[in-house]
């Protein structure tokens, strides 16, 4: 099982990403992202990532092939990844190839899924 705990859902993940992770983990269970106050100081973050991490340790129930999909705000996902990391549970990001189209005077950038990265 992969746990997706990301801003991204995963409806809205590309074909290709969807079946790379159905054929490494099974099953796909997303877990909302939390809003991340920007004013949060490292203890806020701290007991939210405990919190998360709870969370988490309940949705494993034993399952062997089990990982999560980290993708946020980069000093909760820090200290989540730790605290899964020391308990045993594989931590992946998806990696992504940005093209960028021109149409005159604007830029729009696409994000292509490449693979999933362990942290």
């Amino acid at each position: 099982m992969l746990i997706n705990l990301s801003n991204h859902p995963l409806i809205s993940w590309e074909t290709v990403q969807r079946q790379t992770a159905e054929l490494l983990f099974g099953e796909v269970q997303d877990l909302a992202f939390p809003y991340i106050n920007p004013n949060s100081n490292e203890e806020e973050i701290s007991l939210l990532a405990d919190q998360y991490f709870e969370k988490i340790k309940q949705l494993q129930k034993g399952e062997e092939n089990f990982a999560v999909h980290l993708m946020g705000e980069l000093c909760f996902c820090f200290s989540l990844a730790e605290r899964l990391k020391k308990y045993g549970i594989k931590t992946i990001a998806s990696t992504t190839e940005r093209k960028v189209i021109e149409n005159g005077n604007q830029k729009t950038a696409v994000f292509n899924f490449v693979k999933f990265r362990a942290y």
